[in-house]
């Protein structure tokens, strides 16, 4: 008997055309027309604050007690004079503003009152500022960018990071503190300017191509590339994901999230899915860790979301957590209509795990939703959305976006166009030239093949990074992430990432990144324990062996056998690169910067190399 599902609306991106030309390319694009969207992001906050004053548009605890609320009402007001705020400074395209904390109410409110007028914003991630040592990435974004005004939360917390990179005669904003010897202003202190002509003026010229922010990639360069989003492309990807997603036009929908607004998943697409859709915010100040997902699991346990987002550790977690909190799986089941896992694709281990728990439950499984997008494209270019699905699908394509197949070599990279791609990246002709094909597709770099070959309505699976690919010395070609996943999948909860090696040489190796507090807790260790005491503890070594042994036996040949691997002692490290803000690795930097290990690997010289056992 098949599973029961608990009905969801859904539709946009549920079956599609396919072209096929005469050179393989092929061209996916929804059956479903992209319906009319509004010019302004904020025209949804005028909207929503006639007709629902009252709601409440965000909510925060204060000091973890009580949540304060903003409504609609409260929120327009607050944009307003915000707004009227940057335009007596004269901020502008060149003289934006720059927020350098993470989520609060002050932050969005800042957000609302920069697109209300048209000032363009940057959230940049708070890592560049308070975990990164050498502050080269935030120092390049703030030359690009030439702020006119810096806004940060605490100045405790961003002191030295603004000390060593916002000229002395850059406005600093902050909302509580003093930064010794600098200027500073209140935020208090915006929101008491009284709205005038000029705010008005300013609110009329905002339009489709007006830029709405910055958006800052972490990934696979030595900088970070300033993506241009413009109002049509954050509006239009809203309806985009409204008709894909249609239970959010159903009733408002309810979010509990932490994901940080630096990036798109957090800062385009959950804001945007909350207002555009006149729903509610809870500001999770959880994280995806051991000890941050207790505030997490707080949260769900008071505050029923109608659709829920995480990455897939945060689903880990609360997935595990739900073994023993009844409170929480009543909670998080009552309502919710979908989960949906950005950054990666949920396990299937983790996901068979939110099934047994839902059944059990509520009687019924909830859907997850997948998909591909990316910062470039507001983000969401594909979703799956069918009952059907399974770890690793994206889908088909959302209305209004082309998806271009195009065969490179083994692989066939996905390329996205529509009104929600970027027109480019902030000053920077070279990489926006190398972003776009001939017909203006973006290239994605990402790669995918077919759930069925027979039948495209099926949809599409991921199939790793392009750029991560090579050939081992006997020109095999190694496809990396299948290999990666299957290393995760089968690592779990012991292993974080994985970076696979073996450009040039003869077999297939693997550098595992440990999550340190799982090992800890399987060896029976406190805390204080080192990082060498844990990871050759016998009952770790006997784990990784383990792994070591499946992976080589369900490999069929030199390109899919992991023939050998080092459970790495250093963590990744963010200053070079080998690790982004959000967690994902960056699998060139870390060979490139471990060059000596990934040597010493196939020499046999490092200490604990792992050799299969057959």
């Amino acid at each position: 008997m098949s599973a029961r599902y608990r009905a969801a609306s859904v539709g946009g991106a549920i079956s599609a055309t396919l072209e096929t030309r005469a050179d393989g390319i092929k061209v996916l694009r929804s059956t479903e027309a992209l319906q009319p969207y509004p010019v302004r992001l904020t025209d949804r906050l005028e909207q929503f604050a006639a007709e629902v004053p009252e709601r409440t548009f965000v909510a925060k605890r204060v000091n973890g007690g009580d949540w304060k609320r903003i409504s609609y009402a409260d929120m327009l007001a607050r944009a307003k004079a915000i707004g009227q705020a940057l335009v007596d400074r004269q901020l502008s395209v060149d003289r934006p503003v720059v927020i350098l904390s993470d989520n609060d109410l002050e932050h969005l409110t800042l957000v609302m009152g920069a697109l209300w007028v048209g000032v363009p914003h940057a959230t940049i991630s708070s890592a560049y500022s308070v975990v990164a040592q050498d502050y080269g990435k935030l120092q390049y974004i703030l030359d690009k960018l030439n702020p006119g005004l810096v806004f940060a939360s605490d100045a405790k917390a961003y002191a030295r990071a603004i000390d060593c990179c916002v000229p002395a005669g850059t406005e600093v904003v902050l909302t509580q503190g003093e930064l010794p010897g600098r200027k500073t202003t209140r935020f208090d202190a915006l929101l008491d300017t009284a709205y005038g002509a000029t705010g008005e003026a300013a609110h009329a010229t905002v339009d489709a191509d007006t830029i709405a922010k910055f958006m800052f990639t972490s990934g696979s360069t030595k900088h970070p590339k300033g993506v241009v989003v413009t109002q049509r492309m954050w509006c239009a990807n809203q309806q985009m994901l409204r008709q894909s997603m249609a239970f959010l036009a159903e009733e408002p929908p309810v979010l509990v999230d932490w994901l940080p607004w630096n990036h798109t998943f957090g800062g385009n697409h959950n804001v945007g899915i909350t207002l555009y859709n006149g729903g509610t915010m809870y500001i999770d100040d959880g994280k995806p860790t051991p000890k941050g997902i207790a505030e997490t699991l707080r949260n769900l346990r008071e505050i029923q979301p109608t659709v829920y987002f995480n990455v897939p550790k945060g689903f880990d977690e609360i997935a595990s957590a739900m073994n023993t909190d009844a409170a929480l799986r009543e909670s998080l089941f009552k309502r919710v209509a979908a989960f949906m896992c950005g950054g990666a694709g949920i396990s299937q281990a983790t996901w068979n795990l939110l099934d047994k728990h839902a059944e059990a439950t509520a009687g019924e499984r909830i859907r997850v939703i997948g998909g591909l997008g990316m910062t470039e494209t507001a983000p969401s270019c594909t979703f799956v959305l069918g009952t059907d699905a399974r770890a690793g699908f994206i889908g088909l394509p959302c209305p209004g976006v082309d998806v271009k197949l195009v065969p490179l070599g083994d692989k066939t990279e996905v390329r996205f166009r529509g009104p929600n791609v970027m027109p480019g990246y902030w000053r920077d002709e070279e990489n926006t030239a190398k972003a776009f094909d001939e017909e203006g597709f973006y290239c994605t770099g990402d790669a995918v093949t077919w759930v069925d070959a027979g039948d495209h309505n099926k949809g599409l699976m991921f199939d790793g990074r392009i750029a991560e690919d090579f050939k081992l010395s006997t020109a095999t070609f190694v496809s990396v992430g299948p290999l990666k996943a299957a290393v995760v999948s089968h690592g779990a909860p012991l292993v974080q990432d994985v970076v696979i090696t073996g450009l040039n040489r003869d077999e297939v190796g693997a550098l595992v990144f440990p999550r340190m507090e799982e090992c800890r807790h399987l060896a029976g260790l406190p805390d204080s324990a080192s990082v060498e005491d844990v990871l050759t503890h016998p009952k770790v070594l006997d784990f990784f062996q383990a792994l070591a042994n499946k992976l080589w036996a369900q490999g069929t040949g030199s390109a899919n056998r992991i023939a050998r691997l080092h459970v790495l002692r250093e963590p990744p490290s963010i200053d070079k690169g080998e690790i982004t803000d959000k967690g994902s690795i960056n699998q060139r930097n870390v060979l490139t910067h471990r060059a000596a290990l990934v040597d010493a690997l196939y020499d046999g010289s490092v200490a604990g190399l792992i050799l299969p056992r057959t």
